[in-house]
Parts: structure tokens; sequence; C-alpha cells
């Protein structure tokens, strides 16, 4: 079910009454319907594939129960790795396998070997490198006694498959999450205020920025090699908007929609494209999965601590991971070592901090050293962006070639560029509004400090751009994922 359908506007509303009403009946009903509804809104798309959630959610509880009563140290790691090979096994049979063996086949035929491994025609099921991270990060945790395992199998399906971050995040930890489920939640008319506000934008970004955007990044990809170089850079700005307002989007709505039921999410992005620098970029960007591969992945690895060698081998080894994560292409490794090569200069320099506070902390506007810092640092963002978005490695290094042409220069023509100009308007609207709310959860949370006449004004703007954008349901970028 998207957030952007119909079936979705009538599915909130619903649940969320009877959610309220049904807490009157106690935290254990509650709790049980809602896993009912999110199990609904999952299966609405595949129903067959909530067995894997189920699964999942099974096997992590009881591993973490006999983790937990476990004394010795190989029996415990023994279990540990019980969940990992499960989890991973099957989050690698269903979104790795083919990669694997085509990449397998390829290596030996040049060796002259043959062999003849056939594709597997498996559906990626929507959400399933989210909820597997989140089970993962529990027995992780229980583990190495950070947290103790849930003695409640409802409260612990509930954090498993909890419908608004269920999909696309954010990738919560057990040690925030799982409590809100085991104690009772009342009902606050500012929260849901907040939450539908944060809603709202969120529909903004995804149907009128990103869908938008759509469009052009699409036309301009997928007609790459008839484009001029300027035309190029063109469709890749595109597309850079149309993945933040898309992912940003969503998260928007997963955590305004969490607002509604009395639950707190994580912040997902903080305006990662006002970044002055990649190190920022990636403080800022998607952050629940940053730090999941920081506190699994790096810090075990010991970090930034040790030689220049071992700092660099770190680096290279999450951003690679980070974007493996992502798809079964070179392209997205790609993307992940470039973020790399851009990201261990600052650390060997020891600049990788610099910048804490918001952009033009006191002040209105940036100013120029901020101003030039962020736009070279969406800059470069953009180039990795075209490793992302491109089909295969071939495509984005032809892709990379037209830019850097003679054509670069001239007027960019491609189709219907007068409303590419009214979408280009609408990206400076949303980036100007969120730099007005910089300093708050998101973008639109600042006009709470005018009049209800204001609001409401700005309410029906947002409202009347939503309608008029609104048709063909597209998915998030991130479902595939």
């Amino acid at each position: 079910m998207l957030f952007n359908s119909l079936d979705f506007a009538v599915f909130l509303p619903i649940v969320f009454l009877a959610y309220w009403k049904l807490g009157r009946s106690g935290l254990n009903v509650q709790n049980k319907f809602l896993v009912l509804s999110s199990y609904f809104f999952y299966g609405f798309w595949n129903y067959r594939f909530l067995s894997l959630i189920i699964f999942s959610t099974l096997v992590d509880y009881i591993i973490s129960h006999r983790i937990d009563r476990e004394e010795k140290k190989l029996i415990r790691m023994s279990l540990l790795f019980l969940s990992l090979f499960v989890n991973l096994g099957i989050l690698g049979v269903f979104k790795y396998y083919n990669f694997f063996a085509e990449n397998f086949v390829e290596a030996f035929s040049l060796l002259g070997y043959n062999f003849d491994l056939k594709r597997m025609h498996i559906i990626l099921p929507v959400g399933i490198s989210f909820y597997t991270f989140q089970t993962l990060s529990y027995t992780i945790d229980v583990y190495k006694k950070k947290i103790e395992p849930s003695k409640n199998l409802i409260a612990f399906a509930a954090y498993v498959c909890f419908f608004p971050q269920l999909v696309a995040g954010p990738i919560e930890r057990a040690t925030k999450l799982l409590p809100q489920f085991d104690k009772q939640r009342t009902f606050s008319y500012s929260d849901s205020v907040l939450g539908l506000q944060q809603i709202l934008w969120g529909l903004f970004k995804k149907i009128v920025i990103a869908d938008n955007c759509a469009v052009f990044a699409n036309q301009i990809f997928n007609n790459s090699e008839s484009m001029s170089g300027s035309a190029l850079v063109v469709g890749a700005i595109f597309f850079s908007f149309q993945i933040y307002c898309d992912f940003s989007g969503y998260s928007d709505i997963a955590i305004g929609t969490a607002k509604l039921f009395g639950i707190k999410l994580m912040n997902n992005f903080q305006y990662p494209y006002f970044s002055r620098d990649i190190a920022e970029f990636w403080r800022r960007w998607h952050i629940s999965l940053s730090t999941w591969f920081r506190d699994y992945l790096y810090i075990p690895l010991g970090g930034s601590r040790g030689s220049s060698f071992k700092k660099v081998r770190n680096v290279f080894i999450i951003f690679i991971v980070s974007g493996f994560w992502h798809g079964a292409n070179w392209t997205f490794i790609c993307w992940g070592a470039l973020n790399a090569l851009f990201f261990i200069p600052l650390l060997l320099t020891k600049r990788n901090r610099k910048y804490l506070e918001d952009p033009a902390h006191d002040t209105l506007l940036p100013s120029f050293s901020e101003l030039s810092s962020m736009i070279m640092t969406f800059a470069i963002i953009t180039f990795a962006w075209i490793f992302f978005r491109a089909e295969n490695m071939a495509h984005a290094i032809d892709y990379i070639q037209g830019i850097f042409s003679k054509s670069l220069f001239t007027v960019p023509f491609f189709d219907d560029r007068r409303n590419a100009a009214i979408a280009s308007a609408l990206i400076m609207l949303m980036m100007s509004t969120e730099w007005m709310g910089r300093k708050h959860d998101f973008g639109l949370e600042f006009i709470n400090k005018y009049s209800r006449k204001i609001k409401y004004l700005i309410y029906y703007t947002i409202i009347l751009l939503i309608v008029s954008y609104s048709g063909q349901e597209q998915d998030f970028i991130y479902f595939q994922f």
C-alpha cells in the first residue's frame, strides 16, 4: 500500500480511530490491533511475503531469549551467528542470488570455463532490507547485553512490523522503539497536529517535487545518448532532487503517521543538501542507515582509530557495503566507493567533524563561504548520483562522457522545457521552505510561529499543489531496496 494512494487515505483514518478506541481495552489489545493492521498494510501489496516477516520475527524472538539465558560465550556466538545466517541468508537469496550467479559465470568464462547457472525469477519483497536490519540490530544488542529480550511477543512483533516505517524505514533500534510498545500510550492533540503537518509536507515533497522531477530525470537518463552535455547536467540535478524528496518525503510521512499513534521515530533526514562537505552530508542523509553501519560495522572494525591504512580500509568497507545494501549492481558499489573517496581526505586531515552546527547558525542567510561549500558539496553528490541512477556501469560512463563534451556549454534541449522550468521553481520553493525550517525536525514546522490565517493559507496552497499534481501513483524509489 502506497502512502500516496487513495487506499492509504482510507486505511489511515480507520486504523487511527479504531486504535485509540481500543486503547481503552488495554495495551495488549491495542498492540494486537496494530500488528494486524501492519500485516494488512504489508499484505495489501503481496500477502505471500507476510510469511517472511512473521518467520524473521519468530526467529529473532526465540534466539534472543536463548542468547540471554546462555552463559557460555561460544554458544552465545553460535546463536548470534544463526540469527545472522537466517536473516542475511533470506536477504541474500532474494536480493543478491542473481548478481552473484551472473558474476560467477562471467568470471569463470574469462578463464575458459563455462557454467550454466540459471537466473531465478524472484520478486524482491518490499522493505526486506529495512526490517531485516531492524531485527538484526535487536539480536546483536541482546548479545552485547545492551538490552534485555522482549518478554512480549506481540510487542516485539509490533516493533518489527510497525506499518509507517515497515517498508522504507527509518531503521529503528530496539533500545528506542521497542519500549514504546511496552507502555500505555495516550492521545496527544499537539503531536497529532505536528504529525499531520509532517505528513502534508512529505506528500508535497513526494507528489509535487519527486514525481515531477522523475518525469524529466527519466526522459534525460533514458535518452542520454542523444542529449547534450548541458541537458545531461540538468537530468542529474533533477534526479538529485527526485531521490531526496522521494525518500525524505517517505520518511516525513512515516514519522508523521507514527506521531498519530503516539509513537516517536528517529529523524531520518536533516536537510542534507545544505551540507558544507561530504562528511556533514552523511550525518544528515538516511541517518538511520548511516548510524546502523557506524555502530554495527564501522566501530567494530576499529572506526577511525589505528593507522591511516586501517582508517582508509574501514571507510571503504562501510561505504561499499552501504552501496551494496542499496542494490545488487556494480553501479551501487561504485557509488559507495566514490563517496568513500570523497570522504577519506576529510578523515585523514581530521576535518570530517568541522561542521557540526546548522549552516547560517545565527543568521538568516549563509555566508559566501558557506554557500560556495554547499554548492560544491551538492555538485559532487550529484555526480555520484549518476552511478546510482544509471542502468549499468557502461550507461554511467557514457553519461559522464556526454557531460564532459563540447555540448556542455550549450543551451539544454529536451521535451517540455516549460514544465521543467515550473518544476525548478517548485524545487526552489521547497528548498526555501526547508531553509526556513532547518532548525526544526521537518521543513514545514516553522510555520507554527505564524498566525492561524497564515498557516491555513499555507495549508491550502500545499493541498492545492498536491491535488494538481496527483494522478498516477508512483512507487517510492526505496521500495526496491
